[in-house]
């Protein structure tokens, strides 16, 4: 993780990313995600040269190279041959890859980041959840159910409520058996998962939204469109509320 001086490495962290294979990969693009994420590194910026990295995290220059083609994958940079490797425009960076919203959340997010999560959130689950009202069979409710049932015995405070909370909204997103909207199941569970862990850094949720969630549930399993898409704008709108909350409190 970067650390409160906002430096990659030291002997301590070199040693939290040795592992084989794809662990060390994985924990080395990790490092570099949140660097870049946490504006360490800005667009336009190079990064040091692949021997001075590979040698400053204590890895292999292999290793090195296999996190930054992780990290290419995900938009964040480019690497050219004599230019080096150079992080790209924030525009260019896939912000719903479910890692680098990871990285985005490990620091500070920046509010209009949060606001955009949100706006997308606020055209798609409303829309789908109009068509999950729709087009749920027996199998679709139950995975609703049973999230909302875990929900309130765990807790949106314990990851296995969290987990229960992805469970639901991915639930919804599948009943649409709309193939376009299925494929955001990781990236919208994502963004639900986040927000609702850094809503409670300071302090515990300001109100429990397992209420809103089940109007969501009641509606769609009565087969009404037009109350299910009302009911998720406003669990999402509210989401909105509690989180900007936080962030000012």
């Amino acid at each position: 993780m970067v650390d409160d001086n906002n430096h990659i490495g030291s002997s301590n962290a070199a040693n939290t990313i040795r592992g084989p294979g794809r662990r060390l990969r994985g924990a080395v693009a990790h490092k570099l995600g949140l660097a870049i994420l946490s504006g360490k590194y800005a667009p336009g910026d190079t990064l040091s040269g692949e021997i001075a990295f590979a040698e400053e995290l204590e890895v292999s220059r292999t290793a090195y190279r296999e996190a930054v083609q992780v990290l290419t994958a995900k938009g964040l940079v480019e690497s050219r041959p004599k230019t080096g490797t150079r992080v790209l425009p924030r525009g260019r960076w896939n912000l719903l890859d479910p890692d680098v919203l990871a990285w985005a959340f490990a620091s500070e997010p920046d509010i209009d980041f949060v606001r955009n999560l949100f706006e997308l959130r606020a055209i798609v689950e409303p829309a789908a959840a109009m068509l999950a009202a729709q087009r749920r069979d027996r199998a679709d409710l139950k995975a609703m159910k049973d999230a909302l049932t875990s929900m309130r015995r765990d807790t949106l405070v314990t990851e296995a409520g969290r987990a229960a909370d992805r469970d639901f909204h991915s639930a919804i997103l599948q009943a649409t058996r709309n193939d376009a909207l299925m494929v955001l199941t990781a990236s919208i569970g994502a963004a639900v998962n986040w927000t609702t862990q850094f809503k409670q850094r300071q302090r515990a949720l300001p109100r429990n939204p397992i209420p809103d969630h089940m109007r969501v549930y009641d509606a769609i399993a009565a087969g009404d469109p037009a109350a299910a898409s009302e009911a998720m704008r406003v669990l999402v709108e509210l989401a909105l509320e509690d989180t900007r909350s936080s962030m000012t409190a």
